[in-house]
């Protein structure tokens, strides 16, 4: 049976490809006026967009749902972004009692929990174990090689992963049912001393993600190491630490500083109040890997050579920066911007350009720029991530 056709949009609210000095026409031709309502900069780049730089933005609702009993899965990787060499992510969730199956990794795995409450476990290579409850806002990370557990609570959960390879799949892991499967009854009755038919129900393949019921209290299911616990915690109370609050917003940093474990990724939680941005800097350590929260918001990239793209990115969307290019990024909505920046690497490393600028002789700055005291004046020694000025301020028409 056909669709009935949707209802029109009126001429005067759909978007057309022509700039406010006149360049470009309209656009006649088939289209998803709602896409390009969502990426208002991409229809209609500022005069300022240059050059060739590949795609940097990339939503997770493009991406192939994996659905299983007790819960889902979906990712962006290298495949679906091929910028994002350096890292991929993950986006899960878990039913309550719901299992992402005893498994570990050839990659680093760092999480942030987006909602509700989950059970991790884990096991390092001394046998030292690890079980604890995580849920909004909570990190955990786990090293390569290192197996390890996640299990819904009671209200059940979503959170997003990230590992620090951009060819990663989850679906392409180590799990203890898949190694079950593919070895021998004989061998696995040899190795655990118990008889062949001890196995007889075991999977077929991977299990990945299975429904179990919900696990009891913590207590309840603590195991008594030999070797006692592990010496640092797989575990971090992001939302617990003090923010770096400035006239727009916040950020708050975790690295191998406040978070010893974590080795191989580093990040930051930026909050951007309307009418504020995420200052002009560059990362001078790595690529930059982005996951919006909630909010819109518009990042321009400049790799030089006379290059600069601007994107838009809202809710559930991945954003890429290669390493040492320069970006902002800018709410452009009505509600607070919220993203996490992630980094292949130790610490969290970033150059303020109002920062360098103040710190180099003014002359120079000035015949560079060929410009007055009246930028020169304002210049800030200190560095603000988040920004904003009264008078100054973006706001949506």
């Amino acid at each position: 049976m056909e669709k009935p056709p949707r209802g029109p949009l009126p001429s005067s609210s759909i978007p057309q490809p022509i700039r406010s000095d006149g360049a470009g026409w309209v656009d006649k031709g088939p289209r998803d006026i709602m896409r390009d309502m969502e990426n208002p900069d991409m229809l209609v780049p500022p005069a300022t967009d240059a050059g060739l730089i590949p795609n940097l933005r990339f939503s997770f609702s493009d991406t192939h749902m994996t659905l299983n009993q007790g819960g889902w899965s979906r990712e962006v990787t290298i495949r679906e972004m091929p910028i994002a060499t350096t890292m991929a992510g993950v986006n899960m969730a878990l039913t309550p009692g719901g299992v992402r199956e005893l498994h570990w990794h050839q990659q680093a795995e760092w999480s942030y929990m987006l909602l509700g409450h989950a059970r991790i476990t884990a096991v390092d290579q001394n046998g030292k174990n690890f079980i604890a409850d995580v849920g909004p806002g909570d990190l955990w990370y786990f090293p390569p090689g290192i197996p390890h557990s996640i299990q819904g609570l009671e209200d059940g959960c979503e959170f997003l992963l990230v590992f620090d390879d951009g060819h990663f799949s989850d679906l392409n892991t180590l799990s203890i049912s898949d190694w079950f499967a593919h070895t021998p009854k004989e061998v696995l009755s040899a190795n655990f001393g118990v008889p062949i038919d001890a196995f007889a129900g075991i999977p077929s393949q991977q299990v990945y993600i299975y429904q179990d019921k919900v696990p009891g209290p913590i207590d309840t299911q603590k195991v008594q190491s030999p070797y006692g616990p592990i010496p640092l915690s797989f575990k971090h109370q992001l939302l617990a630490q003090t923010p770096i609050k400035t006239p727009g917003g916040s950020v708050r940093i975790v690295d191998s500083a406040n978070f010893p474990i974590s080795k191989t990724i580093a990040a930051a939680l930026v909050e951007i109040e309307p009418g504020a941005m995420r200052e002009l800097h560059w990362h001078p350590n790595n690529d930059e890997w982005q996951y919006y929260l909630s909010g819109q918001g518009r990042m321009t990239v400049f790799s030089g050579n006379g290059a600069a793209r601007t994107f838009d990115y809202r809710a559930g969307d991945v954003g890429y920066v290669p390493f040492a290019f320069g970006h902002y990024i800018q709410n452009t909505g009505t509600e607070t911007l919220w993203f996490l920046e992630m980094f292949k690497s130790d610490r969290f490393q970033d150059v303020s350009l109002n920062q360098w600028m103040a710190l180099t002789p003014t002359e120079l700055v000035q015949s560079n720029l060929n410009v007055g005291p009246e930028l020169l004046h304002a210049l800030r020694k200190e560095k603000w991530p988040v920004v904003k000025y009264p008078g100054f301020s973006y706001y949506p028409k």
